[in-house]
This record gives structure tokens, sequence and C-alpha cells, in this order.
């Protein structure tokens, strides 16, 4: 009787120990892709079955942000919960990832969670050797990563380690090795096997089998793809689901469901290993789609202004949904601003994580718990961009406070314009003439982060 009540015991201890378990975290992100390119969004044309089936098996955040218009600086916002101006990744290859920055992997291994980053990081060389005046060597392992897989930045969505027909831009000449033909590094050393073909699905191979192994305790799977950055290829296979479409749009619409395809084979193997109700799985773009797709319609920012390198709303504005079965309403959406700065305080909320006094810093993201869980209805703080080359005079801004937003356009001698986002959605109507009592108010607020960016940049969050 005894060692049967001591088992009943162990037992309830044991059940007791796994319902505490916090979540497995997963981030997935896509490349320059805008907010109009899935069917969750109203895309009749690009087939994007499992990431709508993600969509509706859980929330939709129709007012998702990347943290600036471009690649790098969100990038770095998805790890921190910062905005951009405070760890200084203002563009693309401009810098690295700090050491002194705390990132998601960080705070998240700390809590006893596996960590693997699979993609492309972008936030500094991951080969000690290519490291050169636009950035430094800072790979994912120096940020809390126990795994990584990854490239510096961009490769063609097919057969990434060659330079597809056709491009004669950078990267390579045609039909020969894409940076040397071996783009990816795995834990340090070049990869050679296994990076033929989609490159979504070279990247899904490596999550599934990080997913597998370590599904015995609570893991950070943190996704970036390739697909659709340029240069923008698909296999002939998916490009014949678009029989009707010319070259360019077979290209961007067959890269965008195959990388769809590794999503639902994600989804299919959580569900296989019974971990689905344990994970919460998030989805968004890094930025908004790029101009020149854009401009000719290939690529769509669901009508709004804008696109890739501009802040307005479709350069800003990226398609994005989360699931988590049994937490989050299946079929729900919100309309509360949400953020790629989000993603650390809801992984450290949900992991139980708190600052310590000597790491405290401005965080800027907001826990979406309440959001997903419909309790909370309205942000309640603002969200602020940024985009800087000043060598090429490149200086943008925008602060969205409640439903007005403040833009300072990136273009040498950028105007300020003001909009009403809630009367307004497209931008048409520039409201800085009509209501200057906002515009000063605004342009106040935006100084102040400014300003409080500027000294975390130069060093005031760090301690040595």
């Amino acid at each position: 009787m005894k060692r049967s009540l001591f088992s009943l015991f162990l037992a309830l201890i044991a059940t007791l120990a796994a319902s505490e378990r916090p979540p497995n975290v997963i981030l997935l992100m896509s490349d320059d892709q805008g907010w109009g390119d899935v069917g969750f969004n109203g895309n009749d044309r690009i087939r994007t079955p499992h990431l709508d089936a993600m969509a509706a098996g859980g929330m939709k955040l129709d007012r998702f942000y990347a943290s600036a218009p471009l690649c790098s600086p969100t990038r770095g916002a998805c790890l921190t919960g910062r905005y951009p101006f405070r760890f200084g990744i203002l563009a693309a290859h401009t810098g690295g990832m700090r050491v002194g920055e705390i990132t998601i992997a960080e705070v998240l291994k700390e809590k006893g969670y596996a960590t693997g980053f699979f993609g492309k990081w972008h936030l500094g060389w991951v080969k000690m050797e290519d490291a050169g005046s636009r950035g430094f060597f800072s790979p994912p392992s120096l940020h809390g990563f126990d795994e990584y897989f990854a490239t510096t930045s961009a490769v063609p969505t097919w057969d990434p380690g060659v330079t597809p027909m056709g491009w004669n831009r950078w990267g390579g000449k045609e039909g020969e090795p894409w940076k040397g033909g071996t783009p990816y590094v795995h834990d340090g050393v070049e990869v050679e096997e296994n990076i033929s073909g989609d490159d979504s699905r070279v990247i899904m191979d490596r999550v599934i089998e990080f997913v597998r192994r370590e599904q015995e305790r609570p893991f950070l799977a943190t996704v970036w793809f390739h697909a659709p950055h340029e240069p923008v290829v698909a296999g002939e296979e998916y490009q014949a689901l678009y029989p009707e479409a010319g070259s360019s749009r077979k290209a961007y619409y067959g890269c965008l469901t195959a990388m769809d395809e590794q999503i639902g084979r994600l989804r299919e193997e959580l569900r296989k290993l019974d971990l689905a109700e344990d994970t919460v799985v998030f989805f968004c773009s890094d930025n908004g789609p790029a101009g020149s797709l854009a401009k000719k319609g290939i690529a769509s920012t669901g009508g709004f202004r804008g696109h890739k390198h501009t802040m307005y709303e479709g350069g800003l504005l990226v398609p994005a949904c989360v699931e988590w079965p049994g937490t989050i309403e299946a079929g729900s959406s919100t309309q509360v601003r949400c953020s790629t700065v989000d993603f650390l305080p809801t992984a450290a909320a949900l992991a139980g994580y708190e600052f310590s006094k000597n790491k405290a810093r401005p965080i800027d993201g907001i826990d979406l718990m309440p959001v997903m869980t419909g309790e909370k209805k309205e942000r309640g703080k603002p969200l602020f961009f940024g985009y800087r080359r000043l060598v090429r005079e490149v200086d943008g801004q925008a602060l969205i406070d409640g439903n007005w937003k403040l833009l300072k356009e990136a273009e040498p001698e950028g105007r300020i314009r003001l909009y009403n986002l809630e009367t307004d959605p497209y931008e048409k109507s520039d409201l800085a003439a009509e209501r200057p009592e906002i515009l000063d108010a605004m342009k106040l607020k935006l100084a102040e982060l400014d300003e409080s960016c500027r000294l975390s940049r130069d060093g005031a969050d760090y301690h040595y």
C-alpha cells in the first residue's frame, strides 16, 4: 500500500510539473512579403493554404507592424523587444547585433529552453572570414542560440548555393556558385549537404530535426525564411501551379507557396508529436514587399500606401497570425496594433522571466497574451519606427500613437505628414496643416522617443 501511495504521489508531482511546463515558442518570418500576399488577408491568387489554416486555427493579427520598413532593423527588434534605434542597426548590413543586448534566446535559455535559429540571420556575418566594413562577425551563437543553421543574408529561393539564370546583379554570375556556393553555416561549419532545391524546405529540414530532438523540454525555434526576397526563384512544380501567370509572378507566387508548404509540414509535425497544444507559433513578414514588385502589381500591400523602404503602411504593416490550440480561440482576430517588438516581452511572460536589476533596460514591446485571449482591446503605448542611412541622405521615422500617425518620409528632403489611421488607413489625406495641435504633440513624443533611443544606442543600457 505504501508503495502504491508513493507511486501515486510521484505521478501527481510529474503531472503538476508537466502542466507547469512553459510553452514552446516558434517564430516564423518571411522576407519582403506584403500584407496582401496571403489568402487570409484576401489574396485569391497566391496559394497559401497552410498559413490560411494557421490563421483560421488561431488569431489573425490584422494590424501587425514590422519595426522598420526593411530587414535587419526588424530582425533585431524581434530578438530584443526594442526599437532598432536603441540597438543601432538602422539599415541592412550597417551593423551587427551587440552582445550587450539581451535577446529572446538568452531570456528563454535562462529558463531552461533549448534554443535554435534557422534561416536568414542578417544581424552580422556568420562567417568570420567574410566580415567586412559593413557589419561585423556576430553569429546567432553569440546571442543565446544553442544551435544555428544560418546564412548571413539573402540567397536564391531555389538552389540557394547557385546564382540563378538571368540574374545580373549582386551575389554572383548566373549559373556560378552563389557567394562561394556554401552560404549556410551550421554551428560554425559550412554546409555542403542537402542545400539544393527549395530553400524553405532546406531550412525546414533542420527545424524539424531540432523539434524532434528537443521535444522533451521547452524550446524556442526562430525560423526566418528567405522567401520571397530576391533572387526570387521557384521550382518547376511550384511554377506549374500558376499556368496563367507570367514568369515573374510564377517565381513570386511559387516560392511563397513552397514556403507555405513547409509551414504546413511543421504544423503537421507538431501534431504528430502531440506538441501543438504546448506550442505557440507566430508568423509575420519582416517588412512590406519590394518596391519593384509592388509597383508592377506582382506583390501586394493589400492597397496600403507605399512598400519596402518607405515609412507608409505598405512598408510597415505586414501579414501576421498566431496559433496556440486550446489557448487562443480558433478563428479569432484583433485590430490591436501589434509589432515585432512584442515577441520578447510575450515570451518572457510565458516563461516567467523577469529582468534582474542589473539587466534592466527599456523594453518597447508589450505582452501579447492579453491581446491574444481577447482581454486587451488597445495597445496602450505608442509604436516608433525608423530607417536611417545618412550616407544616402535616408532618414525616415514614424510614430503611431492611438490612431494618429506622424510620418517623416525616408527620402532626402522627406516631408512630415500626419494621418488618422482610423478614418484614413490608406494614408490619402495628410492632416498636418489642419491639425497643428496634434502635429506638435506627436512631434514632441517622437523627439522624446528618439532621444531615449539615442541614449540606449550610446550605451546607457549596458553595464560594464
